[in-house]
């Protein structure tokens, strides 16, 4: 006989389909057929089946078929049968290839199996503090509220609800100007960042190139090669990039700058280099791509004492007002770029840019071809998630959360560890320590022998920037990774290997 159907079990709403073509009767190919779906294990251990009565009805067979088949697979041991459970498949002894001993049916890799126990490197928010039941409840309220519409394949700009809210939650925040019209919502800030670049890549002459602060992350750069785009540094200091330099620079289309906390070394850039900043794309048609990766998280202090920190000095503090964006000086010529990935999760695939008006039609016209969209329902749902004010609470909770992490690493290294300096301000989720001279990847190899990993200052400096005797050793550490119970014992370890 010759059968093959994808089976709908209607009483319990399982699937499953078999192809019905063995030799021998029709009960004979059910049972070959479930036995080789089981052995090359397409059906799991614990799998439910359909009951006999789903099954005979979508196979078109006798329903004491399908039960006489599952009866004999019971007893052969490929199935097992459970009073007000139904029918599953059994966990299974199988024999070796070869011989030797019998090994289990593989099952699902589990999720604590791989990676260390700690991690310190920098990247990822505390994903242990995500709001569920508040993003839970602002699911259901967008899914309830939102138009047919939305379930479509959406548009290259992103949902209107989001954008709506965005525009109004930026110029609140973050003093940034503009208008629904000019927000696009992306999938990362990379998706974000080649869009960008491959609007900007001159259509023919010269190729452009990107101004990049001598420190920051290699993969950005590689998007912005990758989109035809050359890259030049930017030496980093302490009043952040140096930007009088962006005028002596061929061929420069933009300059890719983190002024609200300078990554890894978590400096802001000085009121003098962000006019300076603007006032370089202004006069040569550029323009300056603001990346505030973590602008929610400046702890709105500082020092009370202008001095640099020093080491073994418990830091003093006072309130000041909180920078706000640099696009705020100049909205024509500065892409805003933000994201939920610091903020709630990287696994949201959401960020945002807030793009002049002159470069919008490029950009979503790239957009367009094909490039991947965040999904709608999520956009909603972060846009009733902002609207409610669940966003405002949760970014407040969560700053005084990693307030105090701050605290504790800078307190400890105080005490037990003096000679270790710390950089940058109060702000964001890592801090840069500095190192004696020489010690870096030694102390980076024995923290990851005691099962941390922590990536020193070298992985983020481009390698042209500076000579060997100006650079510094440092580690990048983050204090807003670790869940709070797991940051206790990282530290732990961090001091234990941290240079004597």
């Amino acid at each position: 006989m010759e059968k093959s159907r994808a089976t709908f079990g209607r009483d319990l709403g399982l699937d499953l389909h078999l192809d019905l073509d063995g030799p021998g009767g029709v009960r004979a190919s059910l049972m070959s057929a479930l036995r080789e779906a089981v052995r090359s294990g397409r059906l799991a251990p614990g799998t439910r089946l359909p009951s006999s009565r789903s099954l005979a009805t979508d196979l078109g067979i006798a329903r004491n078929t399908v039960a006489d088949a599952y009866a004999e697979l019971v007893a052969e041991g490929w199935l097992c049968a459970r009073q007000g459970s139904g029918t599953e498949v059994a966990e299974r002894v199988l024999p070796r290839a070869g011989g030797g001993a019998p090994r289990r049916t593989p099952g699902p890799p589990s999720p604590t199996a791989a990676g260390p126990r700690f991690d310190l490197t920098p990247g990822t928010p505390d994903v242990s503090a995500f709001p569920r039941t508040a993003w839970l409840a602002a699911a259901r309220r967008a899914l309830t509220a939102a138009p047919n519409e939305a379930f479509g394949y959406g548009t290259a700009a992103g949902r209107p609800e989001l954008r709506a809210v965005l525009a109004d939650y930026l110029a609140r925040v973050r003093g940034v100007r503009t208008d629904p019209d000019r927000i696009v919502i992306c999938a990362g800030f990379m998706q974000g960042l080649g869009l960008l670049c491959r609007a900007l890549k001159p259509r023919g002459g010269t190729p452009g190139r990107v101004a990049t602060e001598s420190y920051g992350l290699p993969f950005h750069r590689d998007v912005i090669t990758r989109a035809g785009l050359g890259t030049v540094p930017l030496p980093v200091d302490a009043h952040g990039a140096d930007t009088g330099r962006l005028a002596d620079l061929d061929h420069l289309r933009a300059a890719l700058l983190t002024p609200a906390h300078q990554f890894p070394t978590g400096v802001p850039l000085h009121p003098d280099r962000r006019a300076a900043a603007v006032n370089w794309a202004r006069s040569r048609g550029g323009y300056v791509l603001e990346d505030d990766y973590d602008g929610e998280f400046r702890y709105d202090r500082q020092p009370v004492d202008p001095t640099p920190w020093q080491p073994g000095q418990r830091v003093r503090w006072r309130r000041k007002v909180q920078v706000g964006a640099l696009q705020g000086l100049d909205p024509d010529h500065v892409v805003y770029l933000g994201t939920a990935s610091k903020s709630l999760a990287p696994a949201l695939r959401l960020a945002w840019m807030v793009v002049p008006d002159r470069l919008i039609d490029r950009v979503l016209e790239i957009k367009a071809t094909g490039e991947w969209q965040s999904g709608s329902l999520d956009q909603l749902t972060l846009a009733e998630f902002i609207r409610c004010g669940a966003y405002d609470r949760h970014l407040r909770g969560m700053r005084s959360r990693y307030w105090k992490r701050f605290d504790r690493l800078t307190e400890a290294l105080a005490t037990r560890a003096p000679h270790i300096g710390v950089l940058g301000i109060a702000a964001g989720l890592h801090v840069v320590l500095q190192l004696p001279p020489g010690t870096e990847q030694d102390t980076v190899h024995a923290a990851r022998r005691e099962g941390l990993p922590l990536e020193g200052l070298s992985r983020f400096r481009y390698d042209t920037a500076e000579s060997e005797d100006s650079r510094t050793d440092g580690l990048v550490v983050t204090y807003g990774r670790p869940s709070d119970h797991a940051f206790t014992q990282a530290l732990e370890i961090l001091l234990r290997v941290l240079p004597k």
